[in-house]
């Protein structure tokens, strides 16, 4: 199974952040003409440095690129999980950052925002998890 054994290395990390706070963090914004978002590479490894800034594990990668530059970047993490896409006709790109634990996910999004130079940067979040009872 991919990813197994890289997931396993972080057992008493997942135990941990099972019980705590969930997260979901969606973002629209606007990119700009400086903005690196059709270069796959470039985007994972900025991608990755955040969640790294962030106190996050890159676990895994996965993307796909399409006929009119537009990517689809999903980074698996120790503590859930990071998708990007991008729509350049569009200037447009759209990430969700679903995490539990310690890992910071507003420097996550900061850190993506800076180094991604977007625009119009909006954010929502959202509580997961269990229902109170």
């Amino acid at each position: 199974m991919p990813g197994m054994e890289a997931a396993s290395s972080y057992t008493s990390l997942r135990r941990q952040e099972a019980v705590s706070a969930k997260r979901l963090y969606a973002i629209d914004a606007v990119c700009t003409s400086a903005s690196p978002v059709t270069d796959v590479g470039t985007l994972t490894r900025l991608a990755v440095a955040a969640v790294q800034s962030g106190g996050g594990h890159v676990l895994d990668t996965s993307d796909v690129v399409f006929p009119n530059g537009a990517v689809t970047l999903v980074l698996i993490l120790a503590e859930s999980h990071l998708s990007i896409h991008t729509w350049p006709e569009e200037d447009l790109i759209a990430i969700d950052l679903f995490s539990c634990g310690a890992i910071d996910g507003q420097r996550v999004l900061d850190e993506l925002a800076r180094a991604l130079r977007l625009e119009k940067v909006r954010v929502t979040e959202v509580e997961r998890g269990r229902p109170a009872s």
